[in-house]
């Protein structure tokens, strides 16, 4: 008679993931920094952009954008925490190269635009453009999955993350 709350359960468990932005796909452990590839901070993905338009990676809200801009964490719906890092070694641009279009406790969909990053500052800076979305919370996870790597397209579904029951 109340299977339809056991249903929702199930559905609020796992979350789908999407491509932030345009450009190349790869898992975590093929980013240069090795605080991201060795997975010290979480496993999750990076995308190598081709444009500096950077959209959520999932549905959920955002806990925090950090006064240097290089950075938001997201909380989505099913309680896992993303970090998604805009270049690598960019928090001593302290800001410069992004703009920045959500405030904290804002609604996300992959269709919201969170930031405009210029890739010409960060290539002229010396810094690696990696886009890089990490799951902050592991240990509520039961199963991440990256089902898709190579060419991708802004909002393209990539993969789910699960939470423990």
């Amino acid at each position: 008679m109340f299977g339809f709350l056991k249903k929702d359960k199930q559905l609020a468990e796992k979350a789908t993931l999407f491509s932030p932005v345009n450009g190349k796909l790869v898992p975590i452990t093929e980013v240069s920094d090795p605080v991201f590839s060795q997975k010290m901070m979480g496993d999750g993905f990076a995308v190598i952009p081709t444009d500096g338009n950077i959209y959520s990676p999932a549905q959920g809200k955002v806990l925090s954008v950090f006064p240097t801009k290089h950075a938001i964490g997201i909380l989505l719906d099913n309680g896992v925490e993303l970090l998604l890092h805009m270049g690598l070694d960019t928090v001593e641009l302290n800001g410069k190269p992004f703009t920045i279009f959500v405030k904290e406790g804002q609604a996300l969909t992959p269709d919201t635009l969170i930031a405009e990053v210029d890739l010409e500052q960060l290539k002229a800076a010396e810094k690696d453009n990696a886009m890089v979305v990490v799951i902050t919370n592991m240990d509520k996870v039961k199963n991440y999955t990256l089902a898709v790597t190579g060419e991708t397209a802004a909002n393209a579904e990539i993969g789910s993350v699960a939470t423990k029951e």
